[in-house]
């Protein structure tokens, strides 16, 4: 195993990431910041009908109050259609949404989950719909320009801002859910999201260091379910402070479950609970946060739906195979396994396990080399890349592609009895079958 050095994590990462997994929190934001405009918005108004009386510009006034009295029509139209809109929408977006889980795999729901345009539309939408609520409570029936105190010009302007920004949101969102139903957008999709996890991976000179003997454990306390996160600042600075250093023993993607070990303490007594709460996140699946396998486990996953007996698309296996290929090709130089965190100081305080290379071509290839041998489309392309990462890989790193370019060639000699059509399934093509 390898060590990737120390890179100082972002002690707000994993809420970050969490909040990305919500669909509520965008929208109460939005709720927030709609009220606040809101209330700006009538302090200006009020602001404009107080300096517009100082001056008697009564003529003025009364020309603002007949345009916004026009305006409240409108206004009153958005406020009764708007929530029709946003249901329409977003129920056929969810038609949208199962389509593309039910033909591709239900991990891509998480796409339309952590998406910024859904939540951004949702948003504004609902923030649309609340701020014709509120302009509608400040219209007032008496229209004496002497008299009247408040007059929603500023507001019913906005109000007509927002609706236009949801109709061009709406626009962009349709696009955007349209793509969902596309594979190659899903699987270039997957694919950027994991150069993210490798671009946010800690990687820097340094070597393995001894831990010493392990000391102590730390048993997982919390409901059961998937290592999602790791907060390596929190843990990073309990280990730092105990003098110790901390051991995870899952992997990012591991289901833990009451009672089992989460860390091992190595130099020292275990931390106080208090120091390592939330120092580790359990959900219900796995993320891409920090989780390097995952997305090779969603393209594997697509793969293997496009190669069932139902299904029996070749030609989407092929292009989750591209982008395996160029996810390893970016790895087969970069340092795998082990990872070491360190403090200010430069010690290890956290070691944290990770896929090696071997895991990761496994991940990659082995489940779909069990489906190939009646596909030479995807035969020829999974040589076809073995080949060219066997080109790119050191040496010490070709022996799992060597292994598994001669077990798809052992499979279909087997599972094909003709010898020419055995030697079209075993010719490598980039394309499949161009």
């Amino acid at each position: 195993m390898s060590d990737r050095g120390y890179r100082r994590p972002r002690p707000l990462s994993p809420l970050r990431e969490h909040l990305r997994d919500t669909f509520w929190f965008a929208p109460t934001m939005g709720f927030v910041c709609v009220f606040v405009l809101w209330l700006v918005a009538s302090a200006v108004d009020e602001e404009i009908v107080v300096v517009l009386q100082r001056e008697e510009a009564y003529d003025e006034l009364g020309s603002l109050i007949a345009f916004v009295q026009d305006a409240k029509t409108i206004v009153t139209t958005i406020s009764s259609a708007m929530m029709t809109f946003i249901g329409v929408v977003f129920s056929i977006s969810l038609v949208a949404v199962q389509m593309a889980s039910g033909q591709l795999t239900p991990r891509v729901v998480r796409i339309f989950v952590r998406s910024r345009i859904s939540k951004l539309t949702l948003t504004v939408f609902l923030a649309t719909f609340l701020f014709s609520l509120l302009v509608l409570t400040s219209y007032e029936s008496e229209a004496d320009p002497r008299r009247v105190v408040s007059v929603p010009l500023l507001q019913s302007m906005l109000t007509l801002v927002l609706v236009g920004l949801s109709l061009l949101l709406f626009v962009v969102y349709v696009s955007a859910t349209l793509r969902l139903l596309q594979v190659g957008p899903v699987v270039d999709k997957i694919a950027r999201d994991s150069f993210r996890v490798l671009g946010r991976m800690p990687r820097g000179p340094g070597g393995p260091e001894g831990l010493g003997p392990e000391t102590g454990r730390v048993v997982h306390e919390g409901r059961a379910g998937v290592l999602r996160d790791v907060n390596t600042a929190r843990l990073v600075r309990a280990a730092r402070r105990q003098d110790v250093v901390l051991r995870l023993i899952p992997r990012i993607g591991d289901f833990v479950v009451p009672g089992t070990p989460v860390l091992a303490v190595h130099g020292g007594s275990v931390p106080p609970r208090s120091r390592l709460r939330y120092g580790v996140s359990v959900g219900v699946e796995r993320t891409l946060h920090q989780d390097l396998a995952f997305g090779l486990r969603q393209l594997s996953d697509i793969a293997l739906r496009a190669l069932s007996t139902s299904v029996n698309d070749p030609t989407t296996a092929v292009q989750c195979l591209d982008r395996s290929i160029q996810f390893l090709a970016a790895l087969v130089h970069l340092p795998l396994g082990t990872v070491h965190h360190r403090d200010r100081s430069g010690r290890v305080r956290l070691v944290q396990e990770g896929p090696g290379w071997e895991d990761l071509v496994d991940l990659a290839f082995e489940e779909i080399r069990w489906c190939v041998a009646g596909s030479p489309q995807v035969s020829r392309r999974l040589l076809a890349g073995l080949d060219d990462l066997l080109l790119l890989a050191p040496e010490e790193r070709k022996q799992p592609l060597v292994r598994h370019r001669a077990l798809l060639v052992q499979a279909v000699e087997r599972a094909v009895p003709v010898a020419a059509d055995r030697e079209f399934a075993l010719l490598p093509d980039r394309q499949g079958i161009g």
